[in-house]
């Protein structure tokens, strides 16, 4: 079952193909400026991740390439370990941002009751730091350094709010932002409103993921079935795949990738969940507030 001598060029060029193809439909239709903002706020694998995720692609490309001879099938299986995971993990980061929502809440209940106590905004924030929910724990302390270094407290609300990358933190570091040019005068109860809205955006957002999570999991069931009903024809049953290891079932097997990953990016992205936009994006909002 390998592929003649005479096409192996013309089928390798149909594997750069369908690879360069998947890799337009998974990113079309996208205005550049939202996928390189999508890039910044998405956690980035590590180094060593990066790495096993290559080798695994790599390694799957060869062993699917060395089974069946077919260039196209090689070209696909590598790129299917390498867009998969990600477009399978989307449940997780639904789950951390819902999480991050939930935490502003309760850090925002922090803020009203230490102000309700008399304590000035500045020394608020370093005093709820340490004790802030663990999902913004971290940005939260990095607020609080940032102010006893002498920062100013709109500088340090602008990178707080860019760390966390979320509508709802964009909220309280503009409602922050306003009692610190002294227009915020009925803060505490403007931060429990904020709190009462964020519960509610998590709520709906835990009742919308409940729903995807289902469709994650059909996803799955057709990409595995679909593998492994592929994977047993080539197996035990060579005859049937034959005409694949022509130029001509190479060109058709392109066709079939690229139709049944459309299907599969289209499956993933019924399971998202669709974040709404931030309000602070720029010096003009900033300046606004």
């Amino acid at each position: 079952m390998s592929v003649p001598s005479a096409g192996i060029g013309l089928a390798a060029g149909c594997g750069t193909g369908v690879a360069a193809g998947l890799w337009l439909l998974v990113t079309a239709g996208t205005p550049a400026w939202v996928r390189l903002r999508a890039r910044r706020g998405r956690r980035t694998l590590s180094a060593p991740a990066r790495t096993v995720r290559l080798a695994a692609a790599v390694g799957a490309g060869l062993t699917v390439g060395v089974v069946t001879g077919w260039p196209v099938a090689a070209a696909l299986a590598a790129l299917a370990c390498l867009a998969a995971p990600s477009l399978l993990a989307e449940g997780q980061a639904g789950a951390a941002e819902t999480a991050r929502v939930e935490a502003l809440a309760s850090w925002a209940d922090m803020l009203r009751d230490t102000l309700a106590a008399g304590a000035g905004l500045e020394q608020t924030i370093r005093a709820t730091a340490p004790i802030a929910p663990a999902p913004i724990r971290a940005e939260v302390l990095t607020l609080a350094a940032a102010l006893t270094g002498g920062a100013r407290l709109t500088d340090a609300l602008d990178v707080f709010a860019d760390q966390l990358d979320d509508p709802a933190a964009d909220l309280i570091a503009a409602a922050l932002r306003f009692a610190a040019a002294g227009q915020g005068r009925h803060l505490g109860d403007l931060l429990d409103r904020l709190a009462t809205a964020a519960r509610g955006q998590a709520a709906l957002r835990l009742r919308a993921a409940a729903t995807r999570a289902r469709i994650r999991t059909s996803t799955r069931v057709i990409v595995i079935t679909t593998l492994v009903m592929a994977g047993g024809l080539v197996l035990f049953s060579p005859a049937f795949v034959a005409p694949y290891s022509t130029v001509t079932g190479q060109l058709v097997l392109a066709v079939i990738g690229a139709l049944w990953a459309a299907a599969f990016v289209w499956l993933a992205r019924m399971g998202r969940i669709t974040r709404d936009p931030r309000i602070l994006t720029g010096p003009a909002a900033r300046s606004s507030g």
